[in-house]
């Protein structure tokens, strides 16, 4: 088994270490089990931008909302 270091603020550590503990195992063990699960199914833990994509084109083209007419200013919202 092979091993890596990570350099993290003490008050990062403080709090992981407080969120393994609550689920009984430690920062390593965290750590361990995200990159295990990143090596098995990168798509389980890394966001899918292009399903948002398209997720955010279909519910604009569904949307009914009408803009009326632009009766303000620049200077009127920052009230220059």
């Amino acid at each position: 088994m092979g091993s890596i270091t990570v350099e993290v603020d003490e008050k990062v550590l403080e709090k992981v270490a407080a969120h393994a503990a609550a689920r009984g195992t430690t920062p390593d063990g965290l750590v361990r089990d995200y990159l295990e699960r990143l090596a098995q199914a990168p798509a389980a833990v890394e966001p899918d931008f292009e399903e948002a994509r398209r997720r955010i084109r279909e519910l604009r083209a569904k949307s009914t909302l009408e803009v009326g007419p632009i009766t303000w200013t620049r200077d009127d919202l920052y009230d220059r």
